[in-house]
């Protein structure tokens, strides 16, 4: 069993995000993120990214039950051209975590609301704090927090340039405004960057071919059959395991 997946997984709760990302790629989102690592007087900050993991599929149960049971596997290639990032996981009081907070604390000046005006530095330090997660600590799904191991998840981001960090008493409403502005960052995906596609249950599987085939017309005909073969039911991968 290899350690980690050719191939990188984003999953879903809905399967008209599923066939959203399959017509229009995928959106960068403002997400909340443990934050209590650095020295802000906030425990969530959010950045524009998009999520996914390298996980093998013989351990995706855990992941999809928490996240959700419909997604889409793309090659690495397509990640690496996109300039998608393994994040890097840090213990507390490790060097990564001590630099990071660090060069956080001194650009913002114990101001986390209003930046100095090095923009460079202030371009690069995000670069770096946004790639940067603890080993364990908490997500707020919802509203609710629950606690999470987040080293088992072999995440790799994509991170929206020309963007800020959003903080938690911030309204949603702002978060919302934030992610319009983002839409013209959409990672765009091609028949032959995806691997797999995931729905929750077999009995889904030929509407979604109907939907590929309506939808995904204007690529070759070879191309969407091949990619039709690509769909595959996490029923049948939690039966196998």
């Amino acid at each position: 069993m290899k350690p980690k997946s050719d191939n990188l997984f984003h999953f879903t709760k809905n399967i008209e995000f599923l066939k959203s990302i399959l017509t229009n790629g995928l959106l960068p989102r403002y997400c909340l993120e443990d934050s209590r690592w650095l020295e802000v007087d906030r425990n969530f900050i959010a950045y524009p990214m998009i999520c996914f993991c390298d996980i093998p599929i013989s351990r995706i149960s855990e992941h999809t039950n928490f996240y959700g049971q419909y997604g889409i596997g793309l090659t690495k290639k397509w990640g690496l051209t996109n300039k998608l990032t393994p994040v890097i996981y840090a213990p507390q009081g490790s060097a990564a975590i001590r630099v990071a907070d660090y060069l956080f604390s001194q650009n913002y000046d114990g101001q986390p609301d209003k930046k100095e005006k090095n923009d460079k530095n202030s371009d690069y330090i995000y670069e770096l704090i946004t790639l940067i997660k603890p080993i364990s600590g908490k997500m707020n799904i919802g509203g609710d927090i629950v606690e999470k191991d987040f080293y088992q998840e072999n995440e790799w981001r994509f991170i929206a340039s020309d963007a800020d960090i959003i903080f938690e008493d911030e309204p949603i409403e702002n978060r919302e405004i934030a992610n319009k502005k983002l839409e013209h960052q959409r990672l765009q995906i091609a028949p032959q960057d995806i691997r797999y596609i995931f729905v929750k249950n077999d009995y889904e599987i030929p509407a979604l071919v109907d939907f590929i085939n309506t939808n995904l017309g204007h690529y070759p005909h070879n191309d969407i059959k091949l990619l039709i073969t690509r769909i595959l039911s996490i029923e049948t991968i939690y039966s196998d395991i």
